[in-house]
């Protein structure tokens, strides 16, 4: 399974952008699929996820209310809409898989066996 994002880009405070993780090589119907966040100077966690039934999915405290994550099976694709932006949610944005896998509230970065190769956001003030 190949990832790649795109949709990153520089945005005001208060807008904003929606990331798109199209998949290559493999369907989706049977993986989890999530995004990561690495912010200048932080580590990589985890934003939110939906697992491969698509019943489970989280969010971290951070974005909840504000980012949404969603699926489109038959596109093949997967997204992240964010709104209401703040510069904390500058970063580079990392869309992940994992084969028949969950949406667990912790979750570390060796999950998912799947990665993009990142888009970076810019929130200015």
């Amino acid at each position: 399974l190949q990832l790649v994002e795109s949709g990153g880009g520089l945005v005001q405070s208060g807008g904003s952008l929606t990331l798109s993780c199209a998949a290559s090589g493999n369907t989706l119907d049977d993986y989890a699929i999530g995004w990561f966040r690495q912010s200048p100077g932080k580590e990589r966690e985890i934003m939110s996820c939906i697992s491969s039934s698509s019943r489970s999915t989280n969010y971290a405290d951070s974005v909840k209310g504000r980012f949404t994550i969603s699926r489109d099976n038959a596109k093949n694709t997967f997204f992240l809409q964010m709104n209401s932006l703040e510069p904390e949610d500058t970063g580079v944005y990392y869309c992940v898989a994992e084969y028949l896998g969950g949406c667990p509230r912790k979750v570390t970065l060796a999950y998912f066996d799947y990665w993009g190769q990142g888009t970076q956001v810019t929130v200015s003030s």
